[in-house]
């Protein structure tokens, strides 16, 4: 690092704690690096000093903010997730910035406190998928009459079959929401269903669970994976902080 390179603070994510907690060390692009907490009341952020400048989400750094948070989460139970990349110039503004988002921080720490979030993708296997779309009679034959045509004048009808194929992709989306989605939410404290990523995913969630009730959600995962899994591939994550659960804009600036 040049002697020129001013420092900035990095934070990481938001805690509530009654007694100060250490949280270790990171690495981050090469170099150790010390977490800290600036607090405010029962309010802290957990961060680090970097070089000021601007951190490309690149799988590295990804991996380094969740690992740091990962740390964290094992020693604390109340972590409000903070996005990738907030860098702070001094530990002074990320004190103005705790402090104008305590109100905020008191009302999430009892919603939060002991939850953990859980991701679970579904993505349809390919061989099942296309076995779908060939029993469906209207695909097939739009399938056909397209056969051998050349792109123009075939358009209109490819423009009808990718509708047809979309409509019984939606139609699966639907049933796995019913079929796999419901049944974890009534075991969580709250629940999100994202956009699908990709043309195979047929459900992306999100649950936010009581670490008491995460074995017993572990289970019914296990389960529904057992009765699905001939059909569909589950990419099931976490635990992670809350990150579909909580919005907080970061900017010193609103102080």
């Amino acid at each position: 690092m040049s002697q020129e390179e001013s420092m900035g603070i990095y934070i990481f994510c938001g805690i509530q704690m009654e007694a100060d907690e250490s949280f270790g060390e990171i690495e981050m692009e090469g170099e150790r690096r010390e977490l800290f907490t600036i607090r405010f009341k029962d309010a802290a952020m957990v961060a680090a000093e970097v070089p000021m400048k601007i951190y490309h989400p690149n799988k590295d750094n990804l991996m380094m903010h969740q690992q740091a948070v990962s740390l964290v989460m094992k020693k604390n139970d109340t972590v409000i997730p903070v996005s990738f990349g907030n860098v702070f110039h001094s530990k002074e503004d990320v004190g103005v910035l705790l402090e104008n988002l305590y109100p905020q921080f008191e009302k999430l720490f009892p919603e939060i406190k002991g939850k953990v979030e859980l991701g679970l993708k579904v993505i349809g296997k390919k061989e099942w998928l296309e076995s779908k779309v060939s029993e469906d009679a209207s695909i097939e034959k739009m399938a056909q009459a397209v056969k051998g045509k050349s792109e123009a004048a075939s358009y209109y009808e490819r423009i009808q079959l990718g509708g047809a194929a979309q409509k019984l992709v939606t139609s699966l989306q639907k049933e796995t929401e019913q079929d796999i989605f419901h049944p974890l939410k009534e075991l969580a404290e709250a629940s999100k269903v994202n956009d699908p990523i990709g043309e195979k995913m047929l459900l992306n969630a999100a649950f936010l669970v009581d670490r008491e009730k995460e074995a017993a959600f572990d289970q019914k995962v296990n389960e529904l994976h057992d009765q699905w899994e001939d059909r569909v591939e589950f990419n099931y994550s976490g635990p992670w902080p809350a990150y579909n659960f909580v919005n907080i804009r970061l900017k010193v600036e609103d102080a």
